[in-house]
């Protein structure tokens, strides 16, 4: 039993024996003391006012002094106005530092064969372009997700939902075909996925003379828009997809194979994977299946030029369209195909989809649609909504192809890296080779880093230049804390010294050392409260905190020259759990840590 639960379960106790009334022990509050007050857990009297109906300080004394009786690891207590703060006894922190060191999954749940199921679905990405900034932060979000769920003991299954028809991928391979002459990614030399993308670029710029040249020959916007020629090849194109016309899907197969091979190296240079890939085009005709059933059913209806709806105005929402009137699929027939096959797949117990807010509305209508077609899990489905993602530039645009593309950007973070860690010294000493590992990690360390340590509601701006400094709230920053620890036990054994792997039970901690450890003993609480919140950014700020916090005491505390072998053995054993708790936190967010920089 770990302290807070201890003292939850003795304040049930004293409630019962000292005011003859009975509380839960979730309407005990315990956190850790604020460090401008004496203390190291907090326990908030003011919700238990009621049941003690007495005074925040008579009830806050009256408890403490029950702790103190009944507890030994309590030593003492002060009341604060409505908040008693518990006094550990001198050899508690100790005796965690040394459980700690010694429990290598240390703030990880174990996995059972029975532990519950998270579907976690995150990238999404379409196949008429290369991925960019915004997958960035939801492969990013997602993939750290799936290790936060891990570490809280789910079972998870990490997949993706390759978008991979519709009327967009169209538009891309109208263009190749059109002004192409057999452009290829081996006659081009470029990656399959920036090939097709610039011919999505390419039908966005001529449907646009188009539309100008029609405009000017004095045809309004919304005729023009009807009159595209481009826009109506385009969709007759779809319709023979649809149909499995062997010229169409020929070239489709070809293309989107072109996408995939580019996809491979951009989630490998990433750093993340998925368990599942599901397509659309094989969801697509099971949910215009789910679709259909559900008008035979009464659930659905269809308007008179054919196509069909749900009406959801009795939920406080509109009528959503399901299927066009020439019988095509739209996202939502989409999306209900693939919940129908992940479910036939796996025995999920909690469906997390990881998209970015301005899908808010289409989440809702989902989850309604898919509880309207019977299914349970419709209604606990959760939309990890997360804001966008910007450059300091501004918005960037998919179809005018000013997007920062995800390869592109990795690439001027590594060469960021390179420069910056040259600059101040941080690979002498190393091989080419190792070298340029280093830089790879440092760099991936700062981008994952500065995007997931912004609230995942939030809209962001990403500044590379910033992301990497060494300085400050940054990956670069944990990175090198890592390395300055890693550092010490190096110099340890070039010096003789010989860390035994403990902290000496008799020696006494200061108060940056007792911080620091009580700091560290919280990592398992944060990463529940990140899985609860679906918040990396909660790992993020924690391990920043623990950082600032132990270079304040490496600046403040000798170590190596520490001339008390038991203080030495002490800080040793603090040194070490540090370091293997921020490589745990970076390895929550899917980032690496060197052991030199």
């Amino acid at each position: 039993m770990n302290i807070e639960s201890g003292l939850k379960q003795l304040a049930v106790e004293a409630f019962k024996e000292l005011y003859n009334t009975e509380i839960s022990e979730e309407s005990i509050q315990v956190q850790l003391t604020r460090k401008d007050q004496h203390g190291d857990f907090t326990i908030v009297v003011f919700p238990l006012l009621r049941y003690s109906k007495k005074t925040p300080e008579e009830t806050g004394k009256d408890l403490g002094n029950y702790l103190c009786e009944k507890m030994n690891e309590v030593s003492a207590f002060n009341v604060v106005k409505g908040f008693l703060n518990i006094v550990l006894a001198h050899g508690y922190w100790i005796d965690v530092l040394n459980g700690i060191k010694e429990n290598e999954e240390f703030g990880f749940v174990p996995i059972a064969e029975d532990s519950p199921l998270m579907m976690i679905e995150y990238s999404s990405p379409n196949t008429n372009k290369p991925l960019h900034l915004g997958h960035i932060r939801n492969n990013l979000l997602g993939y750290s997700l799936s290790r936060i769920a891990s570490a809280n003991g789910h079972r998870v299954v990490k997949t993706n939902i390759v978008n991979d028809r519709g009327i967009h991928i169209c538009k891309s391979m109208l263009a190749w075909k059109k002004w192409g002459n057999g452009e290829t990614p081996e006659s081009s030399g470029k990656k399959g996925d920036h090939l097709v993308g610039d011919y999505y670029v390419k039908f966005d710029q001529e449907y646009k003379a188009e539309q100008a040249a029609l405009t000017k020959a004095g045809v309004s916007k919304d005729e023009a828009e009807k009159q595209s020629k481009l826009m109506a090849e385009a969709r007759e194109m779809l319709l023979k997809w649809e149909k499995g016309d062997d010229d169409v899907v020929g070239l489709w197969q070809t293309m989107n194979q072109w996408v995939y091979e580019g996809f491979d190296v951009t989630y490998k240079n990433l750093g993340v994977d998925f368990d599942k890939i599901y397509y659309e085009s094989d969801t697509y005709s099971v949910g215009r299946d789910m679709v259909l059933k559900g008008l035979k059913d009464g659930v659905f209806f269809r308007k008179d030029d054919n196509s069909v709806w749900v009406d959801l105005e009795d939920r406080g929402l509109d009528q959503k369209l399901l299927l066009r009137s020439d019988g095509t699929s739209v996202y939502m027939t989409q999306d209900i195909g693939t919940a129908k096959l992940r479910f036939d797949d796996y025995t999920i117990d909690k469906m997390v989809y990881v998209v970015g807010n301005e899908q808010d509305y289409h989440f809702k209508v989902l989850s309604i649609v898919l509880d309207k077609l019977g299914f349970d899990w419709g209604k606990d489905l959760v939309h990890f909504s997360y804001g966008m993602v910007e450059l300091p530039e501004g918005k960037m645009k998919s179809r005018e192809g000013t997007v920062v593309d995800a390869d592109d950007l990795m690439e001027e973070m590594i060469n960021t890296s390179r420069e910056m860690s040259r600059e101040l010294g941080k690979l002498d000493g190393y091989s080419d080779e190792a070298a340029e590992e280093v830089i790879r990690m440092i760099a991936l360390g700062a981008l994952k880093y500065f995007i997931l340590k912004v609230d995942p509601r939030k809209n962001m701006t990403f500044n590379p230049k910033e992301s990497i400094d060494f300085n400050g709230n940054t990956g670069p920053f944990i990175q090198y804390t890592h390395a300055r620890i890693r550092s010490i036990f190096r110099k340890a054994e070039e010096k003789g010294i010989t860390w035994k792997g403990s902290a000496p039970a008799d020696v006494e901690l200061s108060e940056k050392e007792n911080n620091l450890v009580r700091t560290v003993a919280n990592f398992p609480n944060v990463v529940m409260e990140a899985g609860k919140a679906f918040s990396p950014a909660l790992i993020s700020n924690y391990i920043y905190d623990l950082a600032k916090e132990f270079n304040q005491f490496y600046h403040d505390s000798p170590i190596l020259f520490e001339t008390d072998e038991s203080i030495r053995e002490m800080r040793l054993t603090l040194c070490k759990t540090v370091a293997d708790v921020l490589k745990k936190g970076m390895w929550l967010l899917g980032a690496g840590v060197p052991d030199r920089m």
